[in-house]
């Protein structure tokens, strides 16, 4: 059982749990911006446009109404959604689909708590500025810096910037988000030609910050999906991100 928005409390599917998790972790990144997102059983949804690589809204059932989430963002050129049933049908409303995706899970095993010791992989969590800025050039590669994560990100609870550093520097990471008994993986990167190894550490690690954690989630397509997959994820179901072009 998991309470609801409202104080409701309601059996939720994995896809739902996934997507709730999702959609916080957007919202701490839009209130690093100084935005406020509005929550209700539907979606969660932003007036103002998001940072950069962010939707402005994140459907949290499958019957969420179109109409009324559009009502709640600004539509305009570069508006995102991201409908986390894969249900929504937007084109009507100028949107087309950026691309798909499926959330994947992993069942926690126990570990120790945050600040117990340092990880024989190399592993460790980014505690400040300059480590962040650092993590997020090797996270970038080659692109320029979108400017989504700022270092308010460091001081969020919930929030954990996880690092691997070999001779040349990182050479992987990720970012974990908590909500509850769930946590969430997002942008997941490494520089190992064997990627299943960054994806079979990372709840280990993970559960150093969130020891209470008894599931890991998160979304992924393609060759980062097929990592997630042989390292013990599994697919729970699909995902869509729709982007409103000019």
């Amino acid at each position: 059982m998991v309470a609801a928005p409202g104080g409701q409390t309601r059996v939720m599917s994995s896809v739902a749990l996934a997507a709730r998790n999702n959609a916080e972790w957007c919202d701490a990144v839009a209130a690093t911006h100084g935005l406020s997102g509005e929550w209700d059983d539907g979606a969660w949804t932003c007036r103002a446009r998001t940072p950069p690589l962010y939707p402005d809204a994140v459907t949290l059932r499958a019957d969420a109404d179109p109409d009324r989430l559009l009502a709640r963002i600004d539509t305009s050129a570069g508006c995102s959604i991201k409908d986390s049933f894969a249900v929504l049908d937007l084109r009507p409303h100028g949107f087309d689909i950026l691309f798909e995706a499926q959330w994947i899970s992993r069942p926690s095993t126990p570990g120790p708590r945050r600040g117990t010791g340092s990880d024989d992989h190399g592993w460790s969590v980014v505690r400040d500025p300059i480590g962040l800025a650092r993590w997020i050039e090797a996270w970038r590669g080659d692109h320029d810096d979108p400017g989504a994560f700022r270092p308010h990100l460091l001081d969020l609870a919930n929030v954990a910037v996880l690092q691997r550093r070999g001779a040349s520097g990182i050479t992987g990471g990720a970012i974990v988000s908590s909500t509850g008994p769930i946590a969430g993986f997002s942008n997941v990167f490494s520089t190992d030609p064997a990627p299943a190894a960054t994806w079979a550490a990372l709840p280990g690690v993970a559960a150093t910050c969130f020891p209470e954690t008894t599931a890991w989630v998160g979304y992924e397509s393609g060759a980062d999906l097929a990592a997630a997959e042989r390292a013990g994820f599994h697919r729970m179901g699909p995902l869509r991100i729709w982007l409103r072009s000019a």
